[in-house]
């Protein structure tokens, strides 16, 4: 059997309405014109909406999908269990709703060969149908992230769609789930700033070289972005970074 190439993680809380758009044979689609073997791991993070379920029924006939059901840990407990468990070559993880579509991997790929350990989508400043308070939300966490953690040379910190050797991702996955302590059962939705915030900044304490490239990417309308309360959140994430950055956390 030849040795698996690509995992793709890809988080999922209540995703019925993105599951029901076809999303899954999108990404089943693309993957199967490939020329490598992959693996799909949809990391549940305690879906009461009949997502596990749906899944569980498109498994049956797409093997080389699985789901991980976990409690409600937030995006970053689920994407994080679900990298630990990956076994590519190379790791990507990807939002559900595919605002950066599958296809777009692609362009990732290339940087791999030219020696760069985790490769990440950036959006850079075209956000497209992006609504005006999304777009301050982007600034300002440009300009917070640089002032508070210092975290400078990357345009987008946020963009879902970043990739890892696997060797780079098991430290720095392993080092958040560590920081965390595995995480801890929440409730209601949790998708924080500072998530992805850390854990490129471990991975540039790690040494590892990092690469930003251009992906296509469409704003989704969604029921969790709050731009007021998630500002106030994220601003908070920063500042308990820095805490941990002053503590020597991170060395």
């Amino acid at each position: 059997m030849s040795k698996l190439f690509l995992s793709v993680v890809i988080p999922c809380f209540d995703e019925m309405v993105n599951l029901q758009k076809g999303v899954l044979y999108k990404v089943r689609d693309y993957l199967e014109e490939q020329k490598y073997d992959y693996e799909v791991i949809v990391a549940d993070d305690g879906s009461t909406d009949g997502s596990v379920e749906f899944i569980k029924e498109f498994i049956k006939k797409n093997p080389s999908f699985r789901v991980m059901e976990n409690t409600h840990l937030g995006k970053a407990g689920a994407v994080t269990k679900g990298v630990l468990e990956a076994a590519g070559e190379i790791i990507l993880f990807t939002d559900m709703d595919q605002a950066t579509p599958i296809e777009e991997l692609g362009k990732l790929l290339p940087s791999f060969k030219e020696g760069y350990d985790v490769v990440i989508g950036s959006r850079s400043s075209r956000r497209k149908n992006s609504p005006w308070t999304r777009i301050v939300m982007a600034r300002s966490m440009i300009i917070l992230r640089s002032l508070i953690v210092g975290l400078k040379g990357i345009s987008d910190t946020q963009c879902g769609f970043k990739a890892f050797k696997n060797g780079a991702a098991k430290k720095i996955f392993i080092k958040i789930n560590n920081m965390h302590n595995g995480f801890r059962q929440i409730t209601g939705s949790a998708v924080t700033a500072g998530f992805d915030v850390e854990l490129l900044f471990i991975a540039l304490k790690m040494g590892y070289n990092i690469k930003e490239v251009p992906v296509n990417w469409l704003y989704v309308e969604s029921r969790r972005v709050s731009p007021v309360k998630d500002s106030i959140e994220g601003l908070i994430e920063l500042v308990r970074i820095r805490m941990n950055i002053n503590k020597g956390m991170y060395d």
